[in-house]
Parts: structure tokens; sequence; C-alpha cells
């Protein structure tokens, strides 16, 4: 069974499972002198396409493919790729549901305290001999520490949960938003308190997205929504930068309507210099800090998200359903 591979050679070296080696299996990789449609119409007998998460794989791709069965995200986002088309081929789109969690749970918090607690800034200001300065400024700005925050999570599934659990010890308020609300039971667990989006907005010192990108989540950080947050609140992305209205966010932070933001993800990747989230003026410089979609990039992270994939793959090879569907096949 042959098996294209949109995404970088020498991580399908790093984390292919021992297990592979027994699978009669042949791995291609787009060459990096070719376009996506060249790879697939060389490659037409394959079965199973390995995508990178922010590869965008379309049904003219799909066409190319004629013996296609799976496209797997090697990630958990999957908005990508054009799940309605595969559906239509009858081609599962599967991810790795969960399988970097933890580590973007870390991540999440990492950024936010950077973005609360002067991360960037303050390092500039011992690289410019301004340490004292920089120190008295930050005590007279009287921001709060985490601890006194209240900190919302918009989305509630594996990321956020893994997020909750881990801001639980620093003994900050924390809410919640999902489409679908979480049974009592299972919001006394976690400690979260459900709230509506816009009490959400209106209520929490920071708000971290959790979310997938769909019609219904794309830029839901607008101009309303950032018009009913705090003044002095900070948005975390460690999501999809899709979520985001660039330009709004852009002018909330220059305009200094919101304190700040921690962007591991930004909308589209790669992200220009001359992004607008990325060249601000000097004013609105500081209250940002950035990463570079490094949440869900821990070894552990990878190492499980390439052992769903291959069991997926070894489960096509086999004529079976693969797991984590997620176009409705």
């Amino acid at each position: 069974m042959k098996i294209l591979v949109f995404g970088p050679q020498d991580r399908y070296a790093v984390y292919k499972p021992d297990f592979v080696a027994e699978l009669p299996v042949e791995l291609v990789f787009r060459r990096p002198d070719q376009t996506y449609m060249e790879a697939a119409r060389e490659n037409a007998d394959a079965r199973v396409l390995f995508v990178d998460a922010i590869t965008p794989v379309g049904g003219d791709v799909m066409d190319q493919l004629p013996q296609l069965k799976m496209i797997h995200s090697e990630g958990v986002g999957y908005n990508c790729i054009d799940c309605d088309a595969a559906r239509e081929r009858g081609i599962y789109v599967c991810n790795n549901k969960g399988c970097n969690a933890a580590s973007v749970a870390e991540h999440t918090i990492m950024l936010t305290l950077m973005a609360l607690r002067y991360g960037i800034p303050g390092h500039n200001a011992v690289l410019q001999d301004r340490q004292i300065q920089m120190k008295q400024e930050a005590i007279a700005a009287r921001k709060p520490g985490l601890f006194q925050c209240s900190f919302g999570l918009v989305g509630f599934g594996d990321t956020a949960q893994a997020t909750a659990r881990r801001l639980a010890p620093f003994g900050c308020k924390l809410y919640y938003y999902t489409a679908h609300r979480r049974p009592p039971e299972v919001e006394a667990d976690f400690g979260v308190t459900y709230l509506p989006l816009e009490e959400l907005a209106r209520t929490c010192d920071i708000i971290s997205l959790h979310c997938a990108v769909t019609d219904e989540t794309r830029e839901m950080v607008n101009a309303q929504f950032i018009s009913n947050m705090k003044p002095g609140a900070i948005l975390v992305n460690c999501a999809r930068g899709a979520l985001v209205d660039n330009q709004a966010l852009r002018a909330a932070l220059i305009e200094g309507r919101i304190a700040g933001a921690a962007l591991d993800t930004i909308e589209p990747e790669p992200t220009p210099a001359s992004h607008p989230l990325v060249d601000l003026p000097p004013e609105a410089r500081d209250r940002v800090v950035y990463s570079s979609h490094l949440g869900g990039s821990s070894g552990g992270s990878f190492a499980a998200a390439h052992r769903i994939m291959w069991e997926n793959a070894r489960r096509v090879l086999e004529d079976s359903r693969p797991v984590n569907v997620v176009n409705g096949l």
C-alpha cells in the first residue's frame, strides 16, 4: 500500500513506531520542487495521505488520487482539509484528537505568564541596561498575578480541560464557554463555571481560545467580541489563527483597548513579518508575545500522533474503519 506524505521527511523517520517495519507499505514524500497537485498526480495509486495540519488539501488534489481511502492530519487540526469534498468521494478524514492536549496546555500557561508578567519587556530591559527602571514601571502598573485573575476558556475539549487541570494550583477563577454545556459533575470535577460567550468576555482577565475552526467560530474574536473584553484583558491563542479577526485585534492593541495578546497561532501560516499582528507600532509591540506554533510540538505529542496515524494506516490496509474520523463517514 502506498502512503503519500505532504510533510517533512525527517519527522517521519524520528517518530515512526516500531511496528511499521512489519507493514507492507511504501512511503513516498512530496519533493520540494513539486506542487501538491504534481505529487498527487505522480502517486495516483496512493491509498493514504498523511498531511501537516496546516497543509491545504482540496477536492482537486483528491481527484488525482482515485484510490485514496484516508487523509490523516498529523495534528489535531483539520480545517485545511476539504472535509465535504472528502466525504463526497468516500474518503475518511482523521485527526489525532487529544494527542497534544498536555503540551498545548503547558504552552498556554507559559504564554499567559509571559504576557501577564512582562516576559519579553523584562528580558529586553536587562539586555538594554534598563533593569531597575523597568522593574519600577512594572510595580507601578499594578498588574495582577495569575492567582488574582479570572481565566476564561473558549471551548472545553481535550486541550481546554488539560489547561484547566494545570491552572487549578494557581488559584485563579476558571470559567468556560462551549456550544454544549457540560454536566454539573464535569464542571465540579474541573473546577470551572459556565458563562455565555459575551458574559465570559466581559468577566475574564484572560481569555484563552481552545476551539476548532468552523463556519461558526471563524474570526469569532472580532471587533464586537473585543469590545466586550475588559480594558486590562489578555487574549491567548494556542488554537488556530483563523479564530481571530486580524485587523480587529490589531486595532485593539494599538488603541490600548485590551492589555495584550499571546499568540502561538496566527492566520496565515507561515506568518510574514509584514503581518498586521506582527508589524505593530512601538507602542503596541511590547503588548504581544509570539510563539512559532509550538504549542503541540513536544516530542511526546508527536510520538503519540504518529502512532495514531500508523495504526489508522494499518486499519486501512486491513479494510477496517479508522478511528478519529472527523468528516461524518
